[in-house]
């Protein structure tokens, strides 16, 4: 349904948190299939010090990367799975 899509610019810059209220970073950019439009990953930047317990692919840049399956909910905050982090 359309009414379940967000723009992009809706997650930019929220604060990436576990269902269990560990912040993770802020949300610097989206990686998504380019035909499909599918979301893929959220790119965090300035990444709390959290994130080293956590099993996360980084970019070269030091970014974190967030797999979207993790993804329970999008509000004021991007809440996470923590289970499916790792």
């Amino acid at each position: 349904m359309l009414d379940e899509k967000k723009p992009s610019r809706n997650i930019m810059n929220k604060m990436v948190v576990t269902k269990e209220g560990k912040r993770l970073g802020i949300i610097n950019d989206i990686t998504f299939e380019a035909r499909s439009g599918e979301l893929i990953q959220l790119v965090l930047k300035n990444p709390t010090p959290y994130t080293q317990s956590l099993n996360l692919e980084r970019t070269n840049a030091g970014e974190v990367l967030v797999p979207h399956n993790s993804i329970i909910a999008i509000g004021d905050f991007v809440v996470v799975s923590e289970e499916d982090l790792k």
